[in-house]
């Protein structure tokens, strides 16, 4: 084989750590981004919390109190070049940013960027970053400041007078109820958990807990310790009975909770009314009142941690008539005040002796992680101003003028891959005049309409809930109905998609939406 030597040119992409850090970065979520930082602030001696007095570092973000009132940082933009490179793309050579640079897009469009200034239940108010220094509560410690279902129980069974085994078999049956409320093992299971072996121990065991069961059934809240649901709404009925006395209705009720429940869930009233040997109308009554009961007595001490949405980007409207437009900035309580500790830097330069190559890798470490956070931002802002600019009508009007947008239109207008688009659209918030969304929410796919043109598939969302909202509760209507109002309005959408749109809203088949 003849040996020889040739010269090749080739392209090729590599991930360097700077890089993939980046790309890691762009898809945390803010709460994600808050454990990252202060994971780093712990590791890296060379990277700081910068004061409220603090000068600008040359790549942070914090914000001195000299810097530009917010009006005169405001600028109008029509495209969204970058009037200046940014100080992501600063080296180390170049000299530090002045306090009040920032990255803003300019033009004479009515879109305005600003950059940063440094089943049952509802979502807490949103807090600020723990980085900012704000001594607010935190919702979740709110959240958790709650007494539990075994508590709750465990000091009813103190007012009991028990001897010491029952007071035991009760505390164990307490203590083996789930989150709802619910006995998931039945008295059986729990005994021979307790003695395998021991077979006449069991037969003991199972006495002193059906006893303990039903003392448990008389706690409150009323229906804890059920093992079923017709169980459960049985214990309720029977509390009902007792404190009002007999009622017809209440009586059929609990004949409806004696049937498979299944007809009840699909509110069979012929068939109720054949096997309970009743009226259609006292069924009906009877399923109202079964409605109201409660189907998870331990709903209310659940200690659910609530999900808290903190929006990283703020929209308002500013202006008014013609000259109205809409803000778009940063939320600065999420971002990071961040800046290379001087003094360690300073005293690295000044010291060559053993360790020198470590300490300065990880000074260089510190300067990409605040660089990566400022690009974050940054790709973040400039995602959510596209989005501003593309859906001016859900601003003004709401969510029924959503127009069709994909990805593909915002990576190509701000010249970012599709990929990119999608890690800052996931788990990023925006603040708008109609409530908080996911940046997804604003893409949609579209719909085609007799015009020739396109509607988004949110708005054909909405525009289904409006016409459920407004139906007659007798007559619900069903999905080939909406079907049909929807291609009136001009919206081709076949009854399958109706239904699919109508699951995802989470709203009922025309059958069980159906007032009695």
């Amino acid at each position: 084989m003849k040996q020889g030597l040739s010269l090749r040119v080739s392209q090729h992409l590599a991930l360097t750590p700077q890089l993939q850090q980046s790309i890691r970065l762009l898809q945390l979520s803010t709460l994600e981004l808050s454990q990252e930082v202060e994971q780093m602030l712990d590791e890296n001696p060379f990277l700081e919390v910068s004061q409220d007095d603090a000068p600008r570092e040359e790549f942070g973000l914090a914000q001195a109190d000299t810097a530009a009132p917010e009006d005169d940082r405001e600028t109008e933009f029509a495209d969204y070049a970058p009037t200046s490179t940014t100080t992501s793309s600063t080296t180390e050579a170049e000299p530090a940013a002045a306090p009040d640079a920032e990255p803003s897009w300019e033009g004479d469009g009515s879109t305005e960027v600003i950059p940063d200034d440094g089943e049952w239940g509802g979502d807490a108010a949103p807090r600020k970053n723990n980085l900012g220094g704000d001594d607010e509560m935190d919702a979740t410690e709110l959240a958790r400041g709650h007494e539990s279902l075994q508590s709750f129980l465990h000091r009813q069974a103190l007012s009991l007078r028990l001897s010491e085994i029952d007071g035991f078999a009760l505390r164990f049956l307490i203590e083996s109820l789930n989150d709802d409320g619910y006995l998931d093992e039945s008295l059986t299971s729990l005994a021979a958990s307790l003695a395998p072996d021991d077979l006449e121990q069991q037969e003991e065991l199972v006495h002193r807990f059906t006893v303990a069961l039903g003392l448990l059934h008389h706690l409150e809240p009323v229906g804890v310790g059920a093992r079923t649901l017709a169980e459960c709404l049985m214990l309720q009925l029977k509390a009902k009975h007792a404190a009002e006395g007999p009622h017809p209705v209440c009586m059929t009720a609990m004949r409806i909770c004696a049937q498979p429940m299944e007809l009840l869930a699909r509110r069979d009233i012929k068939r109720l009314s054949q096997l309970c040997g009743d009226s259609d109308a006292n069924i009906r009554a009877a399923i109202t009142l079964i409605g109201r009961l409660e189907p998870k007595p331990g709903r209310r001490f659940v200690d659910v941690e609530r999900n808290i949405v903190v929006p990283d980007v703020l929209v308002a409207k500013v202006g008014r008539g013609a000259q109205s437009r809409f803000q778009v900035r940063l939320n600065p309580d999420v971002m990071p005040r961040l800046r290379v500790h001087d003094v360690y830097a300073g005293a690295l330069k000044s010291h060559k002796g053993e360790g020198h190559q470590a300490l300065q890798q990880r000074l260089q470490e510190a300067r990409w992680f605040i660089k990566n956070i400022q690009q974050r931002f940054d790709t973040i802002l400039r995602v959510s101003s596209a989005i501003v600019e593309r859906q001016k009508n859900f601003f003004v009007h709401g969510e029924l003028a959503m127009r069709p947008l994909v990805l593909r239109e915002i990576a190509d207008e701000l010249g970012l891959h599709e990929s990119t688009i999608s890690r800052v659209t996931t788990a990023k918030y925006m603040s708008t005049p109609y409530g908080t969304f996911e940046l997804k929410y604003f893409f949609g796919s579209a719909l085609g309409t007799e015009t020739g043109g396109n509607a988004s598939s949110t708005a054909v969302r909405a525009l289904i809930k409006q016409f459920v909202a407004s139906e007659n509760l007798k007559k619900p209507l069903s999905d080939s109905q909406i079907s049909d109002m929807l291609k009136e309005q001009g919206i081709e959408c076949a009854r399958r998609t109706v239904a699919k749109y109508r699951e995802a809203l989470r709203i009922a088949p025309a059958n069980l939406r159906k007032a009695l």
